[in-house]
C-alpha cells in the first residue's frame, strides 16, 4: 500500500513539474515576442513575464521537481528490483535528458533576471522549438513506463513512432510560426 501511495504522489508531482516546465518556456516565448512592441509596452510586459517566470520556477517547478525526485527515489528504495529492468534503464536515460532540459530552463530564468528588460539572445523560433522538448521527454517516459517490457520487444516500432511524433510536432511549430521574426 505504501508503494502505491508513493507512486500516486510521484505522478501528481510529475504532472505539476511538467505543467511548470511547459508554461515556463512559453513565458520565454512571450518575452521574446515583445521584441516587436514599442518600448513602454515592451518594458511593462518584459517585467511581468520575468516576474511570472521567476515565481513559476521558484514556487511550482522546482518544488514539484524535488518532490517528484524524492518520491521516485523512495519508490526505487522500496522496490530496488526496478534497477535491474531494461525499461527502467531507458526511463532513467530519458530522465537524464529531462535533467539537462531543466538545467537549460534554469539558465534562461537566471538570464531573464539579469537582462533588466533587454531582449533574449535566443531566436524566437528556437524558443518555440525548445518548448516542445519537454513534450518529447514526457511522451518517451510515459510510453516507457506504461509499455515496460514491450518497449524492449518492440523498440524499433516505438522508436520510429517517437521520431515520427517529433517530426510532426516540430513541423507544425515551423508552419504555425513561419511568419514570426527570427
Amino acid at each position: 500500500m505504501l508503494y502505491t501511495i508513493i507512486k500516486a504522489i510521484h505522478i501528481i508531482f510529475m504532472v505539476s513539474y511538467f505543467a511548470g516546465i511547459f508554461y515556463l518556456v512559453r513565458l520565454f516565448v512571450y518575452y521574446k515576442d515583445t521584441d516587436e512592441f514599442d518600448e513602454l509596452k515592451q518594458q511593462i510586459l518584459r517585467n511581468q513575464y520575468t516576474f511570472m517566470a521567476v515565481r513559476l520556477w521558484n514556487i511550482i517547478t522546482v518544488p514539484a521537481g524535488i518532490l517528484m525526485l524524492l518520491s521516485g527515489l523512495t519508490m526505487i528504495s522500496l522496490n530496488s528490483g526496478l534497477l535491474k529492468t531494461p525499461w527502467f534503464h531507458l526511463k532513467l536515460t530519458f530522465l537524464i535528458g529531462l535533467g539537462i532540459y531543466h538545467f537549460w530552463c534554469w539558465k534562461r530564468v537566471k538570464e531573464l533576471k539579469n537582462l533588466n528588460g533587454k531582449t533574449l539572445s535566443i531566436p524566437n523560433i528556437k524558443l518555440r522549438q525548445f518548448n516542445e522538448i519537454a513534450t518529447f521527454i514526457l511522451f518517451a517516459v510515459v510510453f516507457t513506463v506504461i509499455l515496460k517490457y514491450s518497449v524492449i520487444q518492440y523498440w524499433w516500432q516505438l522508436l520510429f513512432g517517437f521520431f515520427g511524433i517529433i517530426i510532426l510536432i516540430t513541423s507544425i511549430v515551423k508552419v504555425v510560426n513561419k511568419n514570426k521574426k527570427k
